[in-house]
């Protein structure tokens, strides 16, 4: 089984002095191709850290992370911004769709910046919507669904491009119960059904508990791996 992630002992801190405070302490983390992590940790913890070094939207101050087999720690931001849009699927707690957009532009976008023709990018848009079943919502706008249709398009956008690793920041954090344990539901699909390498951050246990397997933080470390 290939490591999709490769952590050894990454610490990240910020600022500077009697002010520093120090994120993440000697994080080591594999997570192999087809693996479903939750990353469990209270406020504080280090999880949004850990997550933005994961998401290429920070760096580390030391240690070595290496994704799909590629030593991060060495590749300049142009480089990173490429890796990003190529390898990473992000869905976040607040879905980040663009109102003034239909759903179906909000889809192809991520193709679009990647360099797709626009016939191209809506065709897998509408296609990869089919797949999270909204293929009638393609006209629609963010406005005009409900929190669990608009998480799905959110999910729809991170998969049309066809990325390595999934990223979910508190996927079901703006959803009622019953509609998170549906997205939920679809995230544990797309993960035996599919095969998708997902990381999920959440504070929540019963979040974490439908996951493969629960990493804990406190205090910028790992304190359990089960």
């Amino acid at each position: 089984m290939n490591n999709v992630i490769a952590l050894r002992e990454v610490s990240k801190t910020y600022g500077k002095g009697d002010g520093a405070v120090r994120a993440l302490s000697d994080i080591s983390l594999h997570v192999d191709e087809g693996e479903f992590i939750a990353i469990l940790g209270a406020s504080g913890s280090g999880k949004s850290t850990l997550m933005n070094i994961v998401g290429l939207m920070d760096t580390a101050d030391s240690g070595q992370y290496l994704l799909d087999g590629q030593d991060i720690m060495k590749s300049h931001d142009a480089s990173l911004t490429r890796l990003r849009g190529r390898k990473i699927g992000f869905i976040f707690q607040k879905y980040n769709l663009i109102a003034k957009y239909s759903v179906l532009y909000n889809v192809a976008l991520p193709l679009l910046l990647a360099g797709k023709s626009y016939g191209q990018a809506k065709q897998d848009a509408a296609a990869t919507l089919e797949r999270v079943g909204l293929g009638d919502k393609l006209k629609r706008k963010p406005a005009e669904l409900s929190g669990g249709q608009a998480q799905r398009v959110a999910i729809a956008r991170a998969l049309v491009t066809n990325p390595t690793l999934l990223l979910a920041d508190e996927p079901t954090g703006a959803l009622d119960k019953k509609t998170g344990e549906d997205v939920l539901g679809f995230m544990q699909e797309l993960h035996s059904g599919a095969g998708k390498t997902i990381i999920m951050i959440t504070h929540d246990q019963h979040v974490a508990s439908k996951a493969q397997r629960i990493v804990q933080l406190e205090d910028g470390r790992i304190t359990g791996d089960h």
